[in-house]
């Protein structure tokens, strides 16, 4: 792995921890910033099997640092956008799922790091907003497309054009999060499903990141062959074959409600 500046990177077993290291500026995005998170999923090592982010102090990710915005031409504006999109790219459709902690502040750049990640966990301190509309701005990291999957167009259109603010609990009603659990707890959460996740086969838990949102954007007819498709090459996978029959040969457990 790369040394990094702006983020911090530790390994507990088969699980990643990243950090966004910015607390003195409510972890705003800065655009090497967005480089580093971009070049850190590139160069996670193989072993790794899971991936918690969050960010250093009381906030997530307060968006764009405005400090850095200048005058760009309409080109240089799409390559700023473009470069976010290859970021979060790397989040949502890179080699293992992504699980971001989410505290304070979770707003415009910062939710739509979020919303690339693959579980979202909120601590009640969290509040969402979009403020671009305030700005004279357009949201560029993502967000049209991603936001919407979670919470529909309505809610992001007023979030948009009202300012609207979602607190902790709206969040976790509409679809933002999908667990809330209480102050401080967040990180032990996200390891403990983290290290679930990275015990899983591989290559399922790489057809649920890649697949699975192709199969829901699609018809039903291409969605119904594409998941046929990808059931038979799972199911024929000899990681598969050997976990079918540590379960038949009772030495997997059952699934029980914790």
């Amino acid at each position: 792995m790369s040394q990094f500046e702006l983020l911090r990177f530790e390994r507990v077993g088969a699980v990643a921890h990243v950090q966004i290291n910015r607390p003195e500026k409510r972890n705003a995005l800065s655009d090497p910033l967005i480089a580093e998170i971009k070049q850190c999923m590139l160069e996670m090592p193989s072993d790794v099997g899971a991936i918690v982010i969050d960010g250093v102090g009381d906030h997530f990710s307060a968006g764009l640092d405005l400090s850095e915005l200048r005058e760009r031409t309409t080109a240089e504006g799409m390559y700023h956008s473009l470069s976010w999109h290859d970021a979060f790219h790397q989040v949502q459709f890179g080699r293992v799922p992504v699980i971001s902690v989410l505290r304070g502040a979770v707003i415009g750049g910062g939710l739509e790091l979020a919303a690339s990640t693959h579980i979202r966990i909120a601590e009640p301190s969290a509040y969402y907003a979009l403020p671009e509309g305030q700005r004279g701005l357009f949201v560029g990291g993502s967000g049209s497309v991603r936001i919407p999957r979670l919470i529909g167009f309505a809610r992001m259109t007023d979030m948009m054009l009202t300012g609207r603010v979602y607190d902790a609990q709206e969040g976790q009603d509409i679809g933002l999060t999908q667990y809330l659990v209480d102050a401080g707890k967040g990180i032990e959460k996200a390891m403990a499903l983290a290290e679930r996740i990275a015990q899983n086969a591989p290559l399922t838990n790489y057809a649920v990141m890649h697949v699975l949102p192709r199969i829901a954007s699609q018809p039903m007819a291409e969605g119904l062959i594409m998941e046929s498709m990808i059931a038979a090459i799972s199911s024929g996978d000899p990681e598969a074959k050997s976990r079918l029959a540590a379960f038949m040969e009772k030495r997997a457990a059952k699934v029980t409600r914790d």
